[in-house]
């Protein structure tokens, strides 16, 4: 069971969601209120609230001690700051929040928060609030504060965090308070906007693939694909644009035009391949799925980083097809996709086969990543086989091995995978 899930249950998970809470008439009422004072509150106030709770129950009994003189004291001072905090505002202060757009599943995420004093007088003793985050979201280290921020400056801290769960984030507002004499309530703050970035898997690194690598012919060339070799395909012609070739300038088209036209060709054979992942059905193991995800995060990784084409095909939040490697699609693209990708309905050999027809003939190889082996997989892969192509499928799963299922199956522990990506060696296929 995930405790710090289960710790968030009651908390709405995006952004839109707590938004749509606080405006709520139960929450302006009631909750607002007391969030208001609660956040008010430095850190030293927070603890002197607790010792005066703590006061307020031993000096209960009035007539046999003086305990209730103590809760007394306590309570008048976070009073007495309560109600001169109005006063410690920050005018002509704004904040800017530079975060990165995308962090990896259990790495460090960095936020550069800047303060900007636009106004005309020196602000002294600033705190930088950071915002409450969802569960799988923790900060790392202790709150920032600004001794000073005199008029024109800016000043600018840089907060740290953790987050372990895949997906797109919103996280709520960063916000800076001036600190009120006797530091235990803060004047009112200043906020920035909602902070959007995505946290993807981790990938596991791999040694190899034993898999062939030849190329395969491109019926018509691949559009906008950068150029190699001189398999060429003439795709038309254009004008002419420095850094071009003389010997491929065309004469005929030239005095047509009456201007410098050159032929533009297509590449016709490529290494090509394709990734296909299959996530499981609701009730996959966690551990399982995303060790499945990081796998084939690795194959990607390990197949665009030279000159091949490589097709991703997702179930389970990432359908669409994507296309990556010379020119045509970065690692990040693909990234983005598995970070959404979650449990899906089992699968259709018949609908993945029919998806993946027009382009089998052009195929080099093809690795299916998935969390179980049944009869559907096993008849995409002879549906595959059947038509030409190298391929092999990688099952992920517990740490005890199932039997082997063939020669083109390969069945790989999660731990194997965790450690994979924890540095702890590669994977080979």
């Amino acid at each position: 069971m995930n405790f710090a899930r289960l710790n968030h249950i009651l908390i709405p998970t995006t952004k839109e969601e707590r938004d749509r809470l606080r405006a709520t008439r139960v929450s302006r009422i009631l909750l607002a209120p007391i969030a208001r004072a609660w956040f008010a509150l430095s850190d030293e106030g927070r603890g002197l609230v607790g010792l005066s709770l703590l006061a307020s129950i031993v000096g209960l009994d009035v007539l046999h001690g003086q305990n209730h003189l103590l809760w007394a004291a306590a309570f008048s001072l976070i009073v007495a700051s309560l109600m001169v905090r109005p006063i410690f505002g920050l005018p002509g202060v704004r904040l800017e929040v530079d975060g990165p757009a995308r962090v990896e599943a259990g790495g460090v995420a960095r936020f550069r928060v800047s303060v900007i004093n636009d106004g005309v007088r020196p602000h002294r003793a600033l705190r930088v609030r950071r915002p409450f985050l969802p569960w799988d979201g923790s900060w790392l280290g202790g709150e920032s504060t600004l001794s000073e921020l005199p008029a024109g400056a800016r000043r600018a801290v840089t907060v740290r965090a953790r987050f372990v769960a895949r997906g797109h984030h919103h996280i709520d507002s960063f916000a800076a308070a001036a600190l009120v004499p006797l530091g235990l309530t803060l004047g009112p703050a200043r906020e920035s906007r909602g902070t959007r970035f995505v946290v993807v898997p981790r990938i596991a690194p791999l040694a190899r693939i034993d898999l062939p690598e030849r190329m395969r012919h491109q019926p018509g060339g691949v559009a906008l694909a950068s150029h190699t070799g001189e398999s060429m395909e003439l795709l038309g012609v254009r004008p002419y644009r420095d850094g071009d070739r003389i010997r491929d300038l065309h004469a005929r088209s030239s005095a047509r035009f009456g201007e410098p036209m050159v032929r533009e060709y297509q590449q016709e054979y490529f290494s090509r391949f394709a990734v296909v992942l299959d996530p499981g059905p609701e009730g996959v193991h966690e551990d399982d799925l995303e060790a499945a995800v990081s796998l084939c995060a690795g194959v990607l990784a390990h197949w665009s980083a030279g000159e091949a084409l490589v097709d991703f095909e997702g179930i389970g939040g990432a359908e669409r097809p994507l296309t990556l490697g010379r020119s045509l699609g970065g690692l990040d693209q693909a990234l983005d996709a598995l970070a959404d990708v979650q449990p899906a309905a089992g699968l259709d050999p018949l609908a993945a086969v029919a998806r993946l027809r027009p382009r089998l003939e052009a195929l080099s190889a093809l690795v299916l990543v998935t969390t179980r082996w049944d009869e559907p997989h096993r008849h995409l892969i002879e549906a595959v086989k059947r038509a030409g192509v190298p391929c092999l499928a990688a099952v992920v799963g517990p740490e005890v091995d199932a039997p082997a299922a063939g020669a083109e199956v390969r069945r790989i522990s999660r731990v194997v995978v965790q450690r994979a990506c924890a540095g702890r060696g590669k994977i080979a296929l």
